[in-house]
């Protein structure tokens, strides 16, 4: 299984779980995970996805998901889920 770590992090504003679960859903990444919360009216997710049958490469879905955060006014990283862990190493 290939896994990626999104987040994504802005002002709260109505749709951006369902923006961004339509991007993976479009390009046939399966959610594995889901963490949200709002602080202070600041939206912050983490979500763990499953790119192995994905329809898209992942540069693909991460430049879709980069275009969707401007089109929201997020900002939405993704990262394979091997460089997450060596990056949060201790």
């Amino acid at each position: 299984m290939k896994k990626v770590i999104i987040t994504v992090i802005g002002k709260d504003r109505t749709g951006i779980i369902y923006n961004v679960s339509k991007v993976l859903a479009e390009c046939e990444v399966n959610i594995l995970d889901i963490s949200q919360t709002i602080m202070s009216e600041i939206f912050t997710m983490v979500m763990i996805a499953d790119i192995n049958c994905a329809k898209e490469s992942f540069d693909i879905i991460s430049e879709k998901l980069d275009k969707a955060g401007e089109e929201l006014g997020v900002k939405i990283t993704v990262c394979h889920e091997d460089i997450f862990n060596a990056m949060h190493r201790i």
